[in-house]
């Protein structure tokens, strides 16, 4: 009797892993693994969020026409060319099942977001990395992996779990060299972390261009990440066919009023922007200071730091110090990065702490 299995390309997934919360142990302590906002949510998004309960007992608006609307007038869009998602990470999904399928490649550099490879295999296509440039992108080696089979290209600007950043001439210069028949996808998750002077023109790209879709997210600086909203903007032709296999109702009432305020909240969006900036660029000198035990970071423009063990304190025993120490930060072993921890930017308290911690466990090692 043939027993039931699921398809092969289904077996080869390795489920995403998310940050932890607690330690080994059970306690909750300081969450730096989850690249979260730490100043929280805004009081706008709040308010609004919690005068929704008012309507659990219905449907939330299907074609979600508002947050759209407040999307489009936000960043000077079509709203007819807004996609919603519950966070990103359904767009992405979609993007992969709508453009590629069995036997076809999705592209996206090593050290990439981890989602890419899980959205490839889910719908048969085969996951396929870039060399890397010291953990950023090279254009020039995705484009060098580029062949007939190419359907997909997901690129995140910044990128996660790196923090590095493509700019505009490059991205143009990728997009330009792409077959017209390959699907550019540029995940900005961090994207309000950068200067505005430093945009990379991917808004610009996917007004244009017919197969440039960009995605970002209300998880990030917007503090929302309990309510997984995401969207993306792109060609008419390419938001329909979303629409074709995202899931009906995807995005709560509350969720829905709760991003329209966010998107208002200036104040609170620069606020955690400067915090962000302050403290990224504070801890990159705390790390580049313990460069004589090994410690590199990777040079971010989000809301976190990937930092190198690259002598005797390795990145694992890091990894349990900082833990008994109060800190649950990413290690990546599962994403070849076994070297290396992921460390969001926290509190100023955090940041402290944290720092003190990497310091006292590279002095104990001589």
């Amino acid at each position: 009797m043939t027993s039931l299995t699921p398809k092969p390309w289904i077996d080869a997934i390795a489920p995403y892993v998310p940050g932890r919360s607690t330690t080994d142990d059970g306690r909750k302590v300081a969450k730096l693994s989850s690249n979260e906002n730490p100043l929280g949510t805004s009081r706008q998004a709040r308010e609004v969020f919690l005068a929704a309960a008012a309507s659990l007992d219905r449907y939330p608006d299907a074609s979600a026409a508002r947050l759209r609307e407040a999307i489009a007038a936000k960043y000077g869009l079509d709203p007819a060319r807004v996609i919603y998602g519950t966070g990103s990470d359904e767009i992405l999904h979609i993007a992969a099942g709508a453009y590629a399928g069995l036997g076809d490649e999705v592209l996206y550099v090593r050290y990439g977001f981890s989602v890419y490879p899980i959205a490839a295999r889910r719908v048969g296509a085969i996951p396929v990395e870039a060399p890397d440039k010291d953990y950023a992108t090279d254009v020039d080696a995705l484009l060098g992996c580029v062949t007939e089979r190419t359907r997909v290209v997901f690129l995140a600007n910044p990128n996660n779990p790196t923090g590095t950043y493509c700019g505009r001439a490059e991205i143009a210069r990728l997009h330009a060299a792409l077959p017209a028949n390959c699907l550019l996808v540029i995940d900005q998750a961090y994207a309000e972390y950068v200067p505005a002077e430093d945009d990379d023109g991917a808004f610009a790209l996917a007004q244009a261009a017919p197969n440039v879709l960009v995605t970002r997210t209300f998880s990030k600086i917007h503090g929302l990440a309990a309510e997984r909203i995401g969207w993306g903007y792109g060609p008419a032709e390419v938001i329909g066919a979303l629409h074709r296999i995202r899931a009906p109702f995807n995005v709560t009432t509350a969720g829905q009023e709760a991003a329209i305020a966010a998107l208002g909240a200036d104040d609170f969006v620069a606020t955690s922007a400067g915090h962000n900036a302050k403290w990224r660029d504070w801890l990159s000198a705390e790390i580049a200071a313990l460069g004589n035990a090994g410690l590199r970071a990777v040079p971010s423009a989000a809301n976190f730091l990937l930092v190198l063990f690259e002598g005797r304190l390795s990145a694992e025993q890091a990894y349990k110090g900082l833990m008994d120490a109060g800190y649950i930060v990413r290690w990546l072993p599962n994403q070849g990065l076994p070297h290396a921890l992921r460390i969001s930017i926290g509190t100023e308290k955090d940041m402290l702490g944290l720092a003190a911690a990497l310091r006292d466990m590279a002095a104990r090692l001589g």
